[in-house]
C-alpha cells in the first residue's frame, strides 16, 4: 500500500466522526483521491504534503469526468476534512467557485432518468453488484441501499421495508411491491443473499463500494443515480396519469386545480418511497 493510501486510512481510523456510513464513504473516497493523484502523476505524497495544485488536478479530472455538481461538491468536503486533520485547510479555497464547480441545480425540467439493460446487466461481472443494480432500477434505491439491504428481512409480501441501518440519515421507510417484475427481482435478490446482505461475507461496505464502481465502469455504465430518477418518473406517470415535466408532460402552471391536487400526493408517495421528507425534493427527479 502506498504511504499516502495507508496514511489517509490510519486518519479516518482515528478520527470516527459522523454515521459508520459518512465515514466508510469518506474512506473510500480519500482511497479514490490518492489513486487518482498517484495515476495523474503525483508519486511520493504524505497526508501532510497536500497542495493547492493537487486539489485542483483533482478537480479538473472529475469534470474530464463528466461527474454531477453534487458528486464533486460531495468529494470536496471530504478534501476540507482531510485538510482540517492535517493542519493545511487553508490549501483549499474557501468557495467551490474557485474551482469552477457551479451551483447545484434542485429544479430542472431536464431528464436524468437512466435504466440498465439486460444486455448492459451481463457485462457486470460480479454478481452482488448486478443484483444490486437491478434492485436500484425496481425499487428506486440508493446505491448504499442496495448494497446493505438484506432481502430476506426486507421482504414484506406486499412491500419492502428498509431499515435505518440501511438508509440515508437512518430513516426507515417502506416502498410498496406494485408489479411481477419487482417480485421476480425480489426473489432473485433473496436467493443470492440467503440471510445476509448483498454484500459479501468476505467483504464490508468500502470493498464492495471499489467493486461496484470497478464493475459498472468497466461495463461502461455511468451515473446510476439516473435509476432513481427513472423510478420516480414512472412511478409518477402511474399515479398521476400523465407524464412529469422532465420526461416530456405538461409544466405545474398548466395542470388544473384537480391536477394539482393529484400531482402534490403522488410527489408526496414518491418523496417517501424515495426516503426524502420534502415534497419539493422531487422536483430534482421529476422537474416542475
Amino acid at each position: 500500500m502506498r504511504d499516502l493510501n495507508y496514511q489517509l486510512k490510519q486518519l479516518c481510523r482515528q478520527c470516527r466522526e459522523g454515521s459508520h456510513a459518512t465515514q466508510a464513504k469518506r474512506e473510500y473516497m480519500l482511497s479514490l483521491m490518492a489513486n487518482q493523484l498517484h495515476e495523474l502523476g503525483y508519486r511520493g505524497m504524505s497526508a501532510r504534503s497536500l497542495k493547492p495544485k493537487h486539489i485542483e488536478a483533482l478537480v479538473k479530472h472529475w469534470q474530464a469526468q463528466e461527474l454531477s455538481t453534487g458528486t464533486i461538491k460531495n468529494r470536496m468536503a471530504v478534501i476540507r476534512w482531510w485538510a482540517n486533520k492535517v493542519d493545511k485547510r487553508n490549501v483549499v479555497a474557501r468557495s467551490n467557485e474557485h474551482y469552477g464547480i457551479p451551483d447545484r441545480r434542485f429544479i430542472t425540467n431536464e431528464s436524468k432518468a437512466k435504466t440498465v439493460t439486460s444486455e448492459q446487466l451481463e457485462k457486470v461481472r460480479d454478481e452482488h453488484v448486478r443484483m444490486s443494480l437491478e434492485l436500484q432500477q425496481a425499487f428506486g434505491l440508493r446505491r448504499e441501499e442496495a448494497m446493505k439491504i438484506q432481502p430476506m428481512v426486507a421482504d414484506r409480501g406486499d412491500h419492502l421495508f428498509l431499515k435505518g441501518s440501511w438508509t440515508k440519515g437512518g430513516r426507515e421507510r417502506i416502498v410498496s411491491i406494485r408489479t411481477e417484475q419487482q417480485r421476480e427481482v425480489l426473489n432473485r435478490a433473496r436467493l443470492l443473499a440467503g440471510r445476509g446482505s448483498l454484500i459479501p461475507g468476505n467483504r464490508n461496505y468500502v470493498h464492495q463500494m471499489r467493486v461496484y464502481e470497478g464493475n459498472t465502469r468497466r461495463a461502461g455504465l455511468h451515473h446510476m443515480h439516473g435509476l432513481r430518477h427513472a423510478y420516480a418518473q414512472n412511478r409518477y406517470q402511474e399515479l398521476t396519469g400523465w407524464k412529469c415535466p422532465a420526461a416530456g408532460g405538461p409544466l405545474a402552471k398548466d395542470l388544473t386545480a384537480e391536477q394539482r391536487e393529484r400531482d402534490r400526493e403522488a410527489r408526496l408517495t414518491i418523496s417517501r418511497e424515495l426516503g426524502h421528507e420534502r415534497e419539493a425534493v422531487t422536483a430534482a427527479y421529476l422537474g416542475r
